[in-house]
């Protein structure tokens, strides 16, 4: 009779377990709706409480956790640092850090966090995450793209620190006095940089072929070669410019099929070229 107490006894409290675990989850459900509702009325603080009380009654509910680094991240402004901005990219990258704790190749965290480390400058972070996303989704072309614009941006932000210690603009050419000191500088600071940026575009466009924002990149790319990392050799200079303008032209071409598709789509599947003015 005592055994047969204690199981009813703890039977009992089994089932309470689970029907307060069922009434949580249900809570939290509620608590990420309510959340939604306030993230798409645009009131970030109201619906990071509803997330974060979502979370607090169901710490498995993934999306929730998304939603709350999210809500974080869009309130982020690239280049304020007051405390209350610093804090927003914060918060947002420790809650997708959250995420991958139980889901390593969740790539949308991924992405979020090498995003606000790159709008933060930290280009070396941004990178590391970036890679990661690339392991976690290899067919992702904008992966490899992102990779490309923060090669190009840490070293477009290197060599404008370093032009401007001796008195040059940042797309002015390495001529003169010291020309080759700081050719040789940057060039060993930045020429894999460089490199490895003009393969992940590459990559980009491979699997992409019309990836004309990968192309402008590209572009920009080989002018920081020619520019900052040939040392006075005119003739490869003359073949990186060469190159540059070519994924240029590229990328203009690029745009200007999309425009004319956008055009035949919207005209009904009839593409008519613009009249010459007659004046």
């Amino acid at each position: 009779m005592k055994r047969s107490a204690q199981l009813v006894a703890i039977l009992a409290v089994g089932a309470a377990l689970v029907g307060t675990t069922g009434c949580n989850k249900l809570r939290a459900r509620a608590q990420l709706n309510e959340g939604v509702q306030e993230y798409r009325n645009l009131h970030y603080e109201q619906a990071i409480e509803h997330f974060k009380n979502a979370v607090y009654l169901d710490n498995d509910l993934k999306v929730a956790k998304m939603y709350l680094a999210t809500a974080y991240a869009v309130q982020y402004v690239p280049g304020a640092v007051t405390p209350d901005n610093v804090r927003n990219a914060e918060q947002a990258i420790a809650e997708y850090k959250k995420v991958l704790d139980s889901d390593a190749q969740n790539v949308t965290s991924l992405k979020g966090i090498a995003f606000l480390y790159m709008q933060q400058k930290k280009f070396d972070d941004s990178r590391e995450y970036y890679k990661k996303a690339i392991d976690a989704d290899p067919n992702d072309p904008e992966i490899y793209y992102s990779v490309g614009v923060v090669d190009w941006t840490a070293t477009y932000q290197d060599a404008a620190l370093v032009k401007s210690g001796a008195g040059l603009r940042v797309e002015d050419e390495l001529k003169g006095k010291d020309s080759q000191k700081l050719c040789d500088q940057m060039r060993a600071k930045d020429g894999a940089v460089v490199d490895e940026g003009m393969k992940m575009l590459q990559n980009a466009i491979d699997k992409r072929q019309d990836y004309d924002d990968a192309m402008a990149y590209m572009n920009l790319l080989y002018r920081r070669k020619a520019n900052d990392m040939t040392c006075e050799d005119a003739q490869t200079r003359a073949e990186y410019v060469k190159t540059a303008n070519d994924w240029s032209d590229k990328a203009m071409a690029a745009r200007k099929k999309k425009a004319e598709e956008a055009a035949k789509k919207s005209s009904g599947g009839i593409y008519l070229e613009p009249t010459p003015s007659k004046n």
